[in-house]
């Protein structure tokens, strides 16, 4: 079964490295979770009150978790991101499931790859100049989870997530600015608010997201609206529309997933990416995820 750590060269020996790859198996459980719950919302073509009765399930996750579970899985194979392998688990995957919601950009690269194409040429060239959609970025929070601590290498190892589907420096600087996020999100002395916000944007790389990043930092954590206002949530499907806000809840509710969840959908936009994302920081620093939540979604391969 893929999901077991044996065999896998990741950060440290032993323990870490099995701690490590449990870390990713706990963001991946948020993730799907968020990304469930948000897809909900989008089902239901309204938001739902935290006060009214959550429908059955099985609540369904979509590409956001379709793509995560090949992260995880190279992660756990490789010890890092493998790229050749990475884009090898995404077309895999989308071959045997391709009704999970893939956008028309990632569904082109992914044919291709099955094809015989090589990701190189492919990523680069989709829309002119690559994509720069929060794709890398809704995939991207396990990927910190695994370098908790590290959120250097975390932003290095994102970034090569990214580019097998997101070439545009913006769709890279999402994936980044996720996965730290998650890496700072797991540590034992995870800042929070502005500060937490700042140290993200600290390493992403120079552009509309590290510029909305930076106008984030000075949101408050009852700005709500001044939030969707100023950073987007999704509607663009862009990674500078979606990122900065995704990282200004998490940050304000790290350790409330709940809480986190119910405001990200707030939002409205691509809910599902969102909460996706959201959902993949803050299981990391609330250590904890909602039961009967859970209990309605469908369940992962692997669990």
């Amino acid at each position: 079964m893929w999901l077991s750590p044996a065999g896998q060269i990741g950060p440290g020996m032993g323990t870490d490295r099995t701690e490590a790859f449990e870390r990713a198996r706990l963001c991946l459980k948020g993730l799907a979770l968020g990304d469930a719950f948000g897809q909900l919302q989008m089902d239901l073509h309204r938001r739902l009150s935290a006060s009214a009765e959550l429908p059955p399930g099985p609540w369904r996750w979509t590409d956001d978790t379709h793509m995560a579970l090949s992260v995880v899985e190279t992660l756990s194979t490789h010890g890092r991101i493998d790229q050749d392998a990475l884009a090898d688990a995404f077309a895999r995957r989308f071959r045997q499931d391709p009704n999970r919601g893939y956008g028309q950009g990632a569904a082109q690269i992914l044919i291709a790859i099955l094809g015989g194409a090589d990701w190189r040429e492919v990523s680069p060239k989709l829309f002119g100049s690559g994509s720069y959609g929060n794709g890398a970025a809704m995939r991207a929070a396990p990927v910190g989870a695994y370098y908790s601590g590290d959120p250097e290498r975390a932003a290095s190892e994102a970034e090569l997530s990214a580019v097998v589907t997101h070439a545009h420096p913006e769709g890279r600087a999402g994936a980044v600015g996720v996965a730290v996020a998650a890496a700072l999100s797991s540590g034992a002395d995870c800042p929070s608010g502005g500060e937490f916000i700042q140290a993200v944007a600290e390493l992403v790389p120079e552009g509309l997201t590290r510029d909305r990043l930076r106008l984030a930092e000075s949101i408050a954590d009852d700005g709500l609206a001044d939030a969707i206002r100023e950073l987007g949530t999704g509607y663009e499907v862009s990674a500078q529309d979606t990122v900065p806000f995704c990282i200004w809840v998490s940050a304000h509710h790290l350790r409330d997933y709940e809480a986190a969840l119910w405001i990200t959908a707030a939002g409205l936009g691509d809910c599902d990416t969102t909460c996706a994302i959201v959902g993949g920081i803050v299981a990391l620093s609330a250590r904890e995820l909602p039961a009967r939540w859970l209990a309605r979604m469908e369940m992962l391969p692997g669990t």
